[in-house]
């Protein structure tokens, strides 16, 4: 069926080009995962902070070695992009940020994060967060980013703020974790935010 309006990201944007290494501009990287990161994810899903607000638990090298593959083919099929978020200097691995969901027909995605235990407080999320947004909408030409997160997550809803998403309201009993049901506050930017 076809559709009423041009697509606002043509079909092969992404896939078409190597997925780019991104810098903050103050420390950071944004870098397309590598197979030698695996053991590093791995230890940072053994953080209980990971398990109470991911739906995704860790139990092996080798399956997060399969993640990882699975984040290197998604850059080519378009729906999914993810990159690791390391120390500029030292490679060191800090997070993760992407986005998820890309459709680049209507011009959407979704961003989410996780930040490794031992670079908490730091601003390393909402950093990373920002950079990714800027070129998603800049560079890429999407229209709307949205973020979710428990709105029993008050860390993730500060990243939200720094990183200039708006508070758009709540999902009732949309997310679901370790202990239940949650109510997920839904975030967006816009182009021209």
């Amino acid at each position: 069926m076809p559709f009423t309006a041009d697509p606002v990201v043509p079909a092969g944007s992404l896939a078409g080009v190597p997925q780019p290494a991104l810098s903050t501009g103050d420390g950071l990287l944004l870098r397309p995962w590598r197979a030698a990161d695996a053991p590093a994810v791995h230890a940072a899903f053994q953080d209980p902070l990971i398990h109470q607000w991911h739906v995704r638990s860790a139990d092996s090298v080798e399956e997060v070695a399969g993640w990882i593959e699975e984040w290197q083919r998604s850059w080519g099929e378009e729906r999914d992009a993810q990159w690791a978020v390391t120390d500029a200097d030292t490679d060191r691995l800090l997070g993760r940020v992407a986005l998820r969901d890309i459709r680049l027909d209507e011009g959407l995605a979704a961003i989410a994060y996780w930040t490794a235990a031992a670079a908490r407080g730091r601003g390393v999320a909402a950093r990373a967060t920002n950079t990714l947004t800027r070129w998603a909408l800049d560079e890429i030409g999407l229209h709307r980013l949205e973020l979710l997160h428990a709105t029993a997550n008050g860390a993730s809803c500060r990243v939200a703020d720094k990183a200039g998403f708006v508070l758009e309201g709540t999902k009732r009993s949309a997310g679901w974790h370790q202990d239940g049901w949650h109510d997920m506050h839904l975030h967006a930017r816009v182009k021209g935010d």
